[in-house]
């Protein structure tokens, strides 16, 4: 019989010890986002139920979103539409056929990050 190193069954220690390509890190994080985009539309729904239901609702949810949790979760909400939108252009850009040698991916998935992170950026000194 051979001695057959490998790992039969690749665990969370494993993935966290691969070095991952920045292409594949932008396309994962781009699916997170738009897990919280989905989960934050029901945050905004209950909001805006929340707002129109009385005067009183809609200055409870006024106090909330000044409180530093509120603007917490308003600034994550933003900053996940932020990465989605920048790195969906992207995407759309790829399905064009613009980007798809492997340094064009990698140049636009730096780009996206930058960009991102800009927004991101600008979206907290709002929030703030």
């Amino acid at each position: 019989m051979k001695d057959n190193s490998r790992p039969i069954n690749v665990g969370l220690g494993d993935l966290m010890s691969f070095r991952w390509p920045i292409t594949a890190i932008t396309s994962i994080a781009h699916r997170i986002a738009g897990v919280v985009l989905f989960v934050g539309v029901g945050f905004l729904l209950f909001a805006l139920q929340m707002s129109v239901s009385s005067e009183a609702g809609f200055a409870s949810l006024l106090a909330m979103f000044a409180s530093p949790l509120g603007k917490f979760i308003t600034w994550g909400l933003l900053s996940a539409l932020a990465y989605h939108f920048v790195a969906g252009i992207k995407h759309l850009l790829m399905d064009r056929g613009w980007g798809e040698t492997l340094e064009a991916a990698t140049l636009a998935s730096r780009l996206t990050i930058v960009f991102s992170a800009i927004l991101i950026a600008l979206a907290a000194f709002w929030v703030i």
